[in-house]
């Protein structure tokens, strides 16, 4: 779709284009009996109503926080406070001291295994929701954070843990930046909404061992897989480049989401090698994977600089925009602007749906769908996009 007159950079632009993505959710997300429905067609459209994932539920909640900060619409307060409860009443299961990962007929339990990730996403709904006032996000803030502490935080790697039994017995030996990634964006947000400095010490320790430590074994890029030690697991996931939440090989979608971040980080604790990492993750990530041919951004590349998986996805592109934005903020280059305008454009082209609303989750090389899925539990629900959008807004001029 051509884009002239379009003006990315504005207000008017990105608070309509939100508009545009709720409006796609809105009229069939509510599930009278609990929860907001996660599987969605292109034509908005539910399927597989039953099926519930702790990351959906909790981005879901949101998404509908963040559209009532930007709207002031009773209806978006309503549906997030529906989904906060379904959070506390469905997921959270007092007898063990856990949040259950998937849910099975939308409210018994499925996959019961403790996961750092979503615990991140818990702590991100909570911070929300306290930012709302919604009743017991407080209290579930400060609970996920202690969970967080006690099971997965390592004080001698300055990193979390991933992933614990049930019954919080065992924690596995791996080690991943993905969920310590999010683990920053929601102590992140946990500071914003709360102001107590002790989510932002911890989120500038986990920043630090990422995005500098451990970068600085793999060329200043950050890699995934880490053994209990801290060292590289060059072959962890292997012959996986598209799994969900551990694939293998450099992520460029995950360079960019770190530039955005130590951006933030950089607004409440100024330090000189934040925005420098932040610009050297996003250059490079950039440099490497856009797609001269088509466009848009690979999803990995290896440690040859090979791409291995050469598919668009859209969070990637979501967080792009968001990263660009703020380094042009930072540093006033016109390339950052450059990038975020043709970033944009790409994504205007190819990830929107102009005739339904919100954008495809995932497409080809040469820029085609693979099915007519838009949203699947655990998968994508438009929360980088309504979040990069929301992230420029607060930050325009």
């Amino acid at each position: 779709m051509a884009s002239a007159a379009v003006n990315f950079y504005s207000r008017q632009f990105l608070l309509g284009h939100v508009r545009s993505i709720l409006d796609f959710y809105t009229p069939a997300a509510f599930d009278p009996t609990g929860g907001l429905y996660q599987n969605y067609k292109d034509d908005g459209s539910i399927f597989a109503p039953e099926r519930r994932h702790l990351v959906s539920s909790c981005r879901m909640v949101f998404n509908f926080c963040k559209a009532y900060e930007l709207f002031g619409d009773e209806v978006y307060r309503a549906f997030a406070a529906h989904g906060f409860r379904y959070l506390h009443d469905r997921h959270w299961d007092p007898g063990r001291s856990g949040y259950h990962w998937t849910l099975k007929e939308g409210h018994h339990p499925g996959d019961q295994t403790n996961h750092c990730y979503g615990l991140a996403f818990v702590m991100l709904c909570c911070a929300a929701a306290s930012e709302l006032g919604l009743e017991r996000a407080d209290q579930s803030l400060d609970q996920v954070f202690e969970l967080m502490e006690q099971h997965f935080w390592d004080s001698a790697a300055g990193v979390y843990a991933d992933e614990a039994t049930p019954d919080w017995s065992r924690v596995s030996a791996y080690r991943g930046q993905n969920a310590n990634m999010h683990s920053c964006e929601s102590l992140l947000a946990a500071f914003e909404a709360t102001g107590k400095v002790h989510f932002l010490d911890r989120a500038l320790t986990v920043a630090r061992t990422v995005t500098v430590d451990l970068a600085s074994s793999s060329d200043g890029l950050i890699w995934e897989h880490f053994t209990p030690e801290l060292k590289i697991d060059w072959d962890y996931n292997r012959d996986d480049p598209k799994n969900l939440y551990r694939p293998w090989g450099f992520q460029p979608g995950h360079q960019v989401e770190w530039s955005k971040l130590l951006m933030t980080l950089y607004d409440h604790r100024s330090e000189d090698w934040m925005p420098r990492r932040a610009q050297e993750l996003f250059d490079r990530a950039l440099a490497i994977c856009w797609d001269p041919t088509h466009g848009g951004i690979f999803y990995g590349f290896g440690p040859d600089g090979r791409i291995c998986d050469a598919d668009k996805y859209f969070w990637v592109h979501a967080e792009a925009i968001a990263a660009a934005a703020r380094l042009y903020q930072h540093t006033e280059s016109p390339q950052y602007l450059d990038w975020y305008n043709r970033l944009w454009q790409y994504a205007w082209e190819h990830f929107v749906d102009h005739q339904h609303g919100a954008w495809y989750r995932v497409l080809r090389e040469n820029n085609q769908k693979y099915s007519d899925e838009k949203s699947a539990a655990g998968a994508k629900c438009d929360y980088h996009t309504i979040g990069a959008c929301w992230d420029v807004l607060r930050h325009l001029p």
